[in-house]
């Protein structure tokens, strides 16, 4: 479970750090978009890239779905001064968290769910 979260961190440290920019952190913000380019196609643009991460880390869509959505609103949250950054980033990182859980659980051998000292190979 452990390696699809830090899977998951790396990826959101990338998309919501470096890969984010100036650009879309300052376009997905409702209340003072850079003009000409409409918040919500900056939004979404953001949170696809947090939402295929998942997808692709877990292999499960819907997971990638959710997080779309969580993150949209949790930043929608952030831009209009709803939450301060550290929230967000904590929301953020619990949500990665469930995430993993889900699909680790939703993968995982039955046996490892019960003796998680197993490592789930054949000696």
């Amino acid at each position: 479970m452990m390696s699809i979260f830090f899977a998951l961190l790396f990826f959101h440290f990338i998309f919501d750090y470096p890969l984010q920019g100036d650009f879309l952190s300052r376009a997905k913000n409702s209340l003072n978009p850079v003009p000409g380019v409409p918040w919500y196609q900056a939004m979404f643009a953001h949170t696809f890239m947090h939402g295929a991460a998942v997808t692709l880390v877990t292999g499960m869509w819907t997971l990638g779905l959710l997080e779309m959505i969580v993150h949209w609103y949790t930043d929608h949250l952030k831009c209009n001064n709803k939450l301060t950054f550290n929230q967000d980033q904590v929301i953020h990182i619990i949500c990665k968290l469930v995430w993993a859980y889900i699909a680790f659980t939703t993968f995982a051998s039955p046996e490892i769910l019960i003796d998680p000292t197993l490592t789930g190979n054949i000696a």
